[in-house]
């Protein structure tokens, strides 16, 4: 990834269930907010999401597009564009680092480019809210689980 923002999140949950929760992409709409619509498309070998169709509506920016996904157990997760009308690139990922007591430090990195021209700084504090917005979307759906599997959508 080229320029990128990063931001980290310690939840109160072991790397599996995070990642189980990451992995349940039909609840997304239920805790992302901007996610109105999911369509996995192509499921790899482990099982997980390959391919994914997502349909976002934050507001004023509304865009449809399909991001590949590739699965490092559950340690991480990272992906790519492979189409949108909005982005022209669109990079990355969760990482996942135990901790002491069966938690989990999650660190989200992105890199995004849009096809409208847009200042770096402005870019990057877009970048930013999206992450933190994500992280703690991530927190609360995981922490309010209580360890058990994830309900579905």
């Amino acid at each position: 990834m080229a320029e990128h923002t990063r931001s980290s999140i310690t939840i109160d949950a072991t790397q599996a269930t995070v990642m189980a929760v990451i992995a349940d992409f039909a609840a997304y709409p239920a805790w992302t907010g901007e996610v109105k619509e999911i369509e996995v498309l192509e499921t790899g070998q482990d099982g997980r999401a390959a391919q994914v169709r997502l349909l976002l509506d934050a507001g004023a920016i509304r865009d449809e597009h399909v991001l590949a996904y590739t699965w490092d157990g559950d340690r991480e997760v990272g992906w790519t564009l492979v189409r949108s009308q909005m982005l022209r690139s669109l990079d990355g990922s969760y990482t996942l680092a135990p901790l002491a007591g069966g938690r989990t430090e999650v660190t989200y990195q992105l890199a995004v480019d849009v096809k409208i021209p847009m200042l770096g700084m402005i870019k990057r504090k877009a970048e930013k809210v999206i992450i933190d917005r994500a992280l703690a979307g991530l927190k609360k759906r995981v922490e309010d689980t209580d360890g058990k599997k994830p309900a579905q959508g």
